[in-house]
């Protein structure tokens, strides 16, 4: 069965509100802040399909042609996102010396979101638009520096889904040209789920923040949820970075980025909620059906551990009543802390706290 194209506006398109990716909805390398105007204006509680591009095949080190880029793996022209090709070839402003490289969509005015509440960005729905990826090592960046690109020039390797008995993989070859390849299960989320900040300057894509941002925190699949602290009114959600699976660490510095449709609702939870939930929030919590997790960030890498132990303390005491000295004894007893990126500037921890331990 031929994998589904999902160009703009075809195919399922699961809310009745649907944000297409244009050159008028997305913003590339830069995040919103306070003063930019919403390509979308909702109610608390909507759903909203978004469609997200994926950087990788637009940069400027691809030539910034997709089509050509694509069709130098085998992709024929009908497989490479239109709307891709059109941002590609647009005037925008952004330098690649000094922005991101990340395409994001938005940004979304949720009604009634203000300062001191949380937006709930809860993701129903995240489906490839295309059946390819690609992961990056470049910029003299990724967990190995100095050591990786092995060559001079940057290294971008072609990855393709495939179907088998268990359902649609990713696929790499064992040896550059060879038959042989191996496999490795999907896991579609957004590296990037966020709310704008105050001010008038746009953050840079790369970096994440109690924004949100470039969190890359491969738990955030179908069913999952992001808290993030709102910091101006309406929040302005945006959405980007999509990838089709990433390993805890991100080490190379991209894992398979590739282009999703992604159904996200939106909710907003009250300041006095939102603190009797879960305590004072100063950055992004996720959650899932099994977990709760807190994050640590931070551009040392211990210290972001060291914050992200704190957040799960306070997490603990403000959700559960937990004594301190016990919490932090619970969470070295039976809690996972995991490294979420290590290659985005600022480094990203989250530890999964079981919810079910507490349920007696």
């Amino acid at each position: 069965m031929p994998f589904a194209i999902l160009q703009p506006g075809t195919g399922p398109i699961r809310a009745a509100q649907y944000l297409p990716a244009t050159v008028d909805t997305v913003l590339w390398g830069r995040l919103p802040c306070a003063t930019d105007a919403p390509a979308l204006v909702i109610d608390a509680g909507t759903e909203v399909t978004i469609d997200t591009i994926s950087h990788e095949g637009v940069l400027e080190d691809q030539g910034r042609d997709p089509v050509a880029y694509f069709a130098g793996h085998g992709v024929e022209r009908a497989a490479v996102l239109d709307d891709a090709v059109l941002l590609a070839a647009s005037d925008d402003p952004r330098d690649p010396r000094v922005d991101g490289p990340h395409l994001v969509t938005g940004p979304i005015h949720v009604r009634g979101a203000t300062p001191g509440d949380l937006l709930k960005m809860t993701v129903l729905e995240a489906t490839p638009r295309v059946p390819y990826g690609v992961i990056s090592n470049r910029h003299g960046r990724g967990a190995l520096p100095g050591e990786y690109p092995l060559g001079e020039g940057n290294v971008s390797v072609f990855a393709a889904l495939e179907d088998t008995a268990a359902g649609q993989v990713g696929t790499l070859p064992l040896v550059p040209g060879g038959a042989r390849s191996v496999h490795f299960p999907l896991r579609p989320f957004l590296g990037i789920m966020g709310v704008a900040v105050a001010g008038d300057e746009r953050p840079h894509s790369v970096p994440p923040g109690a924004h949100g941002g470039n969190i890359d925190i491969n738990l955030l699949t179908v069913g999952s949820a992001l808290y993030l602290p709102v910091q101006v009114d309406g929040a302005l959600a945006y959405v980007g970075d999509p990838h089709f699976a990433q390993g805890d660490g991100e080490v190379a510095l991209t894992a398979m980025e590739a282009s999703l449709r992604v159904t996200i609702r939106f909710d907003v939870v009250t300041q006095a909620d939102a603190v009797a939930a879960f305590g004072e929030l100063v950055g992004p919590l996720a959650e899932t059906a099994e977990f709760l997790v807190p994050t640590g960030l931070d551009a040392d890498l211990d210290e972001a551990v060291r914050k992200c132990v704190r957040a799960a303390i306070d997490l603990l005491a403000a959700r559960y009543g937990m004594d301190r000295t016990l919490a932090y004894a619970y969470l070295s007893a039976a809690t996972d802390f995991n490294i979420s990126q290590v290659v985005d500037l600022v480094a990203g921890v989250h530890a999964r706290i079981r919810t079910a331990d507490f349920d007696v």
